[in-house]
């Protein structure tokens, strides 16, 4: 895959795309039903559609599906997936991929939904939305969803009682929000908001338009109050605002209702244990050859136990999934193909380490807080673990060995980051704890702690993954030779959480940085005390997020530097300043080793459908940036024999 780096925002979103396809589609007393999917034609002919030139933006967005790589398709088929939870109906959003603005393949901005963008010194920000763009429902997508968004949701006090969300708010300084004209609205601040685009853009969108036209039958602004009581009473809910709240979830589709302008509709209401999306009539995406996107008619998600769901695509269950496989099913998976009918391909994982051990640096344990605050004991962890044992025995020598950081194909990789203190070296390791003061050790080898306590010290997970036990079995191994005893204990995710804010958990396993292909105009939030999850600083990152009202001010001074760069990055006008800052922060997090990355660059099994085309042999598999799939367009993804499998 290409260096992930994003060029200077202004002149990539500034760029108008083609115009040919559109200029190509222009109504006719007799449409063309040639271009149309099939699966239109009778509504088109009897007028309960219009023909495609009709239901089109001026200009749409055109996808050279050759120059990417691929071939035009052809229309029809369903796609079948496979997921393990109710609420992975998102992942039609995040497939899906359409957004005010995307990330491409070489991780640069460009317009989607939107026509173009305007920005001027990372502060004002002009959107022009496509003409006669439409809602999956046929209604205008105009600048009134975006006033109505900002005027009556994110400024509304029973919507968000503190203000606007944060992503609008610089140095306390919520947008000034302009409409221009009919397709033409502008934010603007007096000081720089550099991740405004960058959140847009996201796998899990920042959104910030509503369709209006649907959402004013629930808003007590617009609707009628007997008719608005009524619906309150029949969904069940406390007032309107909490209906309001429920009818508009777009990023988890549970309101077939609610018009959409991604590329499938859903037609389920949960709860269900089978889902349909169909294809958006108004979707404004079309290839080169003037088909509108998406090729596919329809995606199916079946939901089931989420441990089956390896056996069931070994079976030939699903033409497209990655989706809760592991690298440890490969095997299995391979030797299915024939049987299946499909393909395993191999992907790189996006993270900065498909394992991370994050020592709790606000653990309510003072022997073990202090110990763990001291740089040398992380160090000293990190270069006790012998990672080529480890990826030979788990992943067969096919990861690498590296600490928890970006990698190749983000614009800030550097090898220094990579490698520091991710060698084994276990003299070393014995050295730094020496001088940390844990010099002393029991009849068993083990080291005592400054307060006379056995260094024994438990590692908990989410229990989700054998792959992790076993790492964390070998690593235990590797531990007990420098005199550190481990334990591993598994529990769930969500009591892991609960567990490290609370500061009971002292060292978890957790997967590195979510995103390991950042580019200096991605937020660098990840590397800076910024919340509560971060399991290395919970109370530290809660400072941070609530403005000092809760948590603790960081104690260490690395830690205080970063909350400072981060905020520094957000005040940053230039492409070349933020790329400064982001360096700085990986420098320090490489050298301070907040988290110890053991493995990195694994592969993600993709099975794929041998009817599937347009599908990359080769990609990268990562929620941030990409959207997983999103990245690579799913909606030119087609099936060879038009028909798929229902």
């Amino acid at each position: 895959m290409s260096t992930m780096a994003i060029r200077p925002l202004l002149i990539l979103l500034a760029l108008t795309l083609g115009l040919c396809a559109a200029r190509a589609q222009e109504p006719s007393a007799r449409p063309d039903l040639t271009l149309e999917p099939p699966m239109f034609v009778d509504q088109v002919r009897v007028g309960e559609l219009p023909p495609l030139a009709g239901r089109l933006p001026d200009p749409p967005r055109v996808i050279n599906v050759a120059a990417r790589g691929g071939e035009p398709g052809r229309y029809g088929g369903t796609l079948r997936m496979l997921m393990g939870d109710p609420r992975d109906i998102r992942m039609i959003t995040i497939y899906g991929y359409a957004r005010l603005v995307v990330f491409d393949e070489n991780g640069r901005l460009v317009p989607d939904i939107l026509e173009k963008v305007d920005v001027e010194e990372s502060r004002v920000f002009t959107f022009h939305l496509r003409r006669n763009h439409r809602w999956s429902d046929g209604q205008p997508f105009t600048a009134e969803d975006f006033r109505y968004w900002w005027q009556d949701v994110a400024t509304n006090e029973r919507f968000n009682p503190g203000g606007p969300p944060m992503q609008m708010v610089v140095d306390g300084e919520k947008a000034r929000f302009e409409v221009i004209d009919a397709t033409t609205v502008r934010y603007s601040w007096s000081k720089p908001n550099p991740g405004f685009l960058p959140s847009l853009a996201a796998a899990q969108p920042f959104t910030i338009a509503m369709p209006a036209h649907y959402m004013k039958q629930f808003h007590q602004r617009y609707a009628d109050p007997l008719k608005l009581s009524a619906l309150v009473k029949m969904e069940r809910v406390k007032d309107w605002g909490a209906l309001h709240d429920r009818m508009s979830r777009s990023y988890r589709p549970e309101n077939p209702e609610l018009p959409t302008l991604g590329p499938w509709v859903p037609l389920t209401n949960p709860p269900a244990e089978f889902f349909v999306f169909r294809r958006n009539p108004f979707f404004h995406r079309v290839d080169e050859t003037g088909r509108q996107l998406p090729y596919i008619d329809k995606i199916t998600m079946a939901i089931g136990t989420s441990s089956l769901i390896p056996a069931k695509v070994g079976a030939g269950g699903a033409d497209l999934q990655a989706r809760y496989l592991r690298f440890d099913n490969y095997t299995f998976l391979k030797e299915g193909e024939e049987r299946g009918n499909y393909t395993v391909r191999l992907w790189e994982q996006g993270v900065g380490a498909y394992v991370a051990i994050v020592p709790n640096l606000n653990a309510n344990d003072p022997g073990w807080r202090d110990v763990l605050r001291d740089v040398r004991v992380r160090r000293a962890l990190s270069v006790g673990i012998n990672r080529r044992d480890i990826n030979q025995v788990i992943f067969f020598g096919l990861g690498h060995e590296g600490a928890n950081t970006v990698i190749p194909g983000s614009a800030l990789y550097d090898s220094k980051y990579d490698t520091a203190w991710a060698q084994y070296d276990p003299a070393l390791a014995n050295r730094l704890l020496d001088e940390a003061g844990l010099e002393q050790r029991d009849k068993d080898g083990i080291r005592l702690l400054p307060d006379g306590r056995r260094a024994e010290i438990t590692v908990e997970t989410a229990g989700e993954s054998t792959e992790e036990t076993d790492i964390m079995e070998l690593v235990g191994d590797d531990w007990r030779k420098i005199g550190i005893k481990l334990h591993v204990r598994g529990t769930q995710r969500d009591l892991l959480r609960r567990g490290v804010i609370a500061g009971n958990v002292k060292m978890s396993v957790w997967q590195g940085l979510d995103n390991a292909l950042a580019s200096p105009d991605m937020s660098p939030v990840e590397l800076a005390p910024s919340n509560s999850m971060q399991f290395q600083w919970p109370l530290w990152g809660q400072y941070a997020d609530t403005g000092g009202r809760e948590g603790e001010k960081p104690a260490l001074p690395a830690a205080a530097e970063l909350s400072g760069l981060a905020e520094r990055w957000r005040q940053s006008k230039t492409g070349e300043e933020r790329e400064a800052i982001w360096k700085r922060m990986l420098e320090i997090n490489a050298d301070q080793v907040f988290t110890i990355g053991v493995i990195n660059r694994t592969s993600q099994p993709v099975v794929v459908s041998n009817r599937l085309r347009n599908v990359p042999d080769v990609g990268i598999y990562s929620f941030e940036p990409g959207a997983y799939f999103g990245i690579y367009l799913p909606d030119t993804f087609w099936f060879d024999d038009a028909t798929g499998k229902e």
